[in-house]
């Protein structure tokens, strides 16, 4: 019992390490926002909500982030689905080459898309070749560029997390639902689906979160389409207006604890005996 209590005092360095170099900043930055000039105010909160052009980069940062999740889930399920049911040097071999984009600067991701997406890059040469289009589209520094280029950056996320899930779901469920009567289809909704909710919350939250916060890739495809984090970026290294900075932060914060209560929320509904 007594060496069960001293266990405890090896998590003391981690949480000393979070609070001080995580917590504290945090708290700081919100407690910023609600004071100017030595007095306190929600002037910073009530500027940004009223200025249109505020509530677009809003708007458009959501929806690149929306439609990047969804895309990584069709996409990434089926995926996870086919990988999971391999024998071990397959399934290794697939989930290396899954994981190899994570190992690439987005940057260098970054600067390929712009070649591929560019008036004058591979999908344009290619639609104009075969007589598609009449003139080059407009692909590169749009929303629709940020969410290729983000759906590549998270893609692997919710395949790997899926995968783990699904490695431990029993297909002899799936077959004796089959046996049943059930159709393959109706066998995977009402069976693996289920099972895998857990897997697809937490992959689902790791995608439109790094979206949320992403910047790098945003910056190089969206070039001035803005988006939350390209807008603080801006306020506080180019304005240096480190209060609206400190603003857009505690919102993205906000909004992050929010879509991480929603999903939670969402993962008791689908799954109420998980």
């Amino acid at each position: 019992m007594m060496k069960s209590k001293y266990i405890y005092w090896l998590l003391l360095p981690g949480l000393l390490f979070l609070t001080v170099f995580m917590l504290v900043p945090i708290v700081l930055t919100i407690g910023s926002t609600f004071v100017q000039e030595g007095r306190p105010t929600l002037d910073g909160y009530l500027h940004f909500f009223k200025d249109s052009y505020f509530n677009r980069i809003l708007l458009t940062t959501l929806r690149v982030s929306l439609f990047t999740t969804l895309i990584c889930i069709v996409l990434g399920y089926p995926v996870a689905f086919y990988i999971s049911r391999l024998g071990k040097r397959p399934k290794a071999i697939l989930l290396a080459l899954s994981i190899f984009p994570l190992l690439t600067s987005p940057v260098v991701r970054s600067f390929s898309w712009m070649i591929i997406l560019g008036r004058n890059g591979l999908v344009n040469n290619f639609l104009t070749g075969i007589g598609l289009v009449d003139k080059p589209l407009e692909i590169l520094y749009t929303p629709t560029a940020m969410i290729i280029g983000m759906v590549h950056l998270f893609l692997p996320l919710i395949i790997i997390t899926l995968v783990g899930v699904m490695e431990n779901v029993d297909y002899e469920l799936i077959r004796a639902a089959e046996s049943l009567g059930a159709s393959r289809w109706t066998a995977l909704r009402k069976i693996l689906f289920p099972l895998t909710i857990p897997g697809l919350i937490i992959g689902s939250v790791l995608v439109f979160v790094g979206s949320l916060t992403a910047y790098t890739t945003p910056a190089l495809l969206g070039g001035k389409e803005r988006v939350i984090s390209t807008f603080l970026y801006q306020n506080a290294m180019t304005l240096n207006d480190w209060y609206l900075a400190s603003v857009i932060a505690t919102i993205m914060i906000v909004i992050t604890l929010i879509i991480v209560a929603l999903m939670n929320r969402a993962a008791v509904k689908l799954n109420p005996k998980g």
